[in-house]
């Protein structure tokens, strides 16, 4: 088991406690939590695999993830309430999991023979359409349309692949740096609370 897939299996355990929590905010039933709780943290890849035609789908080619999401579900009824002490550590592997989500996907892509630009796309949709699915079902605007920088940093650490990939760098040092970049914008626009500028006035707006 490498590193690799270690971190895809935390960053699952993170996004389905994140859906869970949600879930259970909203007086979901135990089947409603466990439904928001997958779609939190496989939505993404599905999707994706869906867009690129591959198959078997992600996790369905490995019941890790199925395995995970439950026992991510069962941790979030039993401690629930002290969570809330955990949540740096939640943080934490919730960004090396879009990290890690953003990247494989990219990769996935592109061994599909895609174009770059819609590989770097794929990547993305991985990382952060599970949060757009589980806010959408929860009836909340999707977190990276409101307010935080999730998807952008996902999109820098892409790029990053990209041109490292280009000049020929070895792909653990690419993938390395690459999650990098994601990781520390992401910590850093949560740190200082820095948001994307939204389109208020245009040219034409009267003061």
């Amino acid at each position: 088991m490498n590193l690799i897939y270690v971190l895809d299996i935390l960053g699952t355990f993170a996004f389905a406690i994140s859906g869970a929590l949600v879930a259970s905010d909203k007086r979901f039933d135990l089947f409603g939590v466990i439904i928001i709780a997958f779609v939190t943290a496989v939505g993404g890849g599905m999707l994706r695999d869906v867009l690129i035609n591959a198959h078997p789908i992600n996790w369905i080619g490995d019941l890790n993830y199925f395995w995970t999401i439950l026992i991510a579900v069962v941790f979030t009824f039993l401690f629930k309430s002290k969570i809330a002490h955990l949540s740096k550590t939640m943080f934490l592997f919730d960004t090396v999991g879009i990290g890690v989500f953003t990247l494989l996907g990219l990769e996935k892509a592109l061994s599909f023979g895609l174009h770059p630009i819609i590989a770097l796309i794929m990547g993305m949709i991985s990382a952060v359409f599970g949060g757009v699915l589980r806010d959408v079902l929860t009836n909340k605007i999707p977190l990276i349309f409101e307010k935080e920088i999730y998807a952008s940093a996902c999109l820098a650490g892409g790029i990053t692949y990209l041109i490292l990939n280009y000049f020929g760098f070895p792909e653990n040092i690419i993938f390395i740096i690459s999650a990098s970049v994601i990781v520390i914008i992401r910590a850093v626009a949560v740190k200082f609370e820095l948001q994307l500028p939204k389109i208020k006035d245009d040219l034409f707006t009267k003061n």
